[in-house]
This record gives structure tokens, sequence and C-alpha cells, in this order.
């Protein structure tokens, strides 16, 4: 029975490795079906560790474009803020979600992929000097950073748009 409880183990260890976007084979280039969460998951996850969000509307209606909604968030772009907000000790506010009214695309907020954050010194120096410039966005030239993780974090100006492919080492 030990030795049966042994294999199923390694069995389990072995596929959490190898799974895609999760294990360490997944690819910053390709798709993988997503854990989502809800608002209620993620606001819970945000306020265990210290991280805070706000909305222009006061609110979080995932089809209001005024709102933050973390709504089908991905657990693991709920896990790389947490990550962010560990490893650079630095206050984080998060100003975008899930919420319509954010650019389509397969990485994008609406699928769970992005989150804005409000810029700040703190978490501004700890991008440009821990992550490594891979220069500007096509499309609109926001200088970007990416983490050693495959996160990619874009100055919009106003705020970081951050997309989690995965959780950042959690």
């Amino acid at each position: 029975m030990k030795i049966r409880s042994t294999l199923t183990a390694l069995a389990l260890v072995s596929g959490a490795l190898l799974a895609p976007g999760f294990g360490v084979l997944s690819s910053a280039t390709e798709a993988h079906a997503a854990t989502k969460i809800s608002h209620a998951t993620a606001t819970s996850m945000f306020r265990s560790s210290g991280i805070t969000w706000s909305s222009s509307g006061g609110c979080s209606n995932r089809n209001n474009p005024t709102c933050t909604s973390f709504d089908q968030l991905n657990l693991m772009s709920a896990q790389g803020a947490q990550t962010l907000r560990s490893a650079s000790g630095c206050a984080l506010n998060i100003t975008g979600g899930t919420e319509t009214g954010h650019a389509s695309g397969t990485y994008s907020h609406w699928n769970g992929y992005k989150l804005d954050f409000a810029k700040g010194t703190c978490v501004g120096n700890y991008i440009k000097n821990t992550f490594s410039y891979i220069g500007a966005r096509p499309g609109d030239g926001a200088p970007q950073w990416r983490s050693g993780s495959g996160n990619v974090y874009a100055d919009e100006g106003n705020h970081w748009d951050v997309t989690y492919y995965n959780c950042g080492g959690c």
C-alpha cells in the first residue's frame, strides 16, 4: 500500500510539473485553459496580500467599463499580482481587471490575463530595475519589461498594464 501511495504522489507531482500553463514545460506563447475565479475569490486573495483596488465608477460590474471587475480572472493572474506585491514590497492598487472596455485578444483583460496597476515610484522602480526591457509594444509604443517568468509589464503612461502568462513564481 505504501508503494501505491508513493507512486500516486509521484504521478500527481509529475502531472503538475508538465501541465500546460502550470509546470516547468509551459510556454508564454501558447494559450492554455486557465482556472477562472470569481470577483469575491479575487478580492479575498488581494485583501489577504495587502493589495487594494479602485474603480472610477465605484463598482464591480464586468459589463460596465467604468467598473473594476475580477469576475472570470485567471487564478494565475491573481497569484501573479500577489507575487509582485510580496517580491517588490510595494503598495499595489489595481485599477483595471476583467471588465469590458479594454483591447480584445487572446491575452486580454476580458479573458482574465491582464490587470492594470496604478503608477507609483516604488512599483515603477521595481519593474524597471528587476525585469528586462524588451522594447516598445507594437501598436501603441508603450515601453515593456519582461519578468524572469515571462510576464510582461507595459507602461501605458498613467498605469501599468500587466499580462500574466503564469503566476510569477508563486
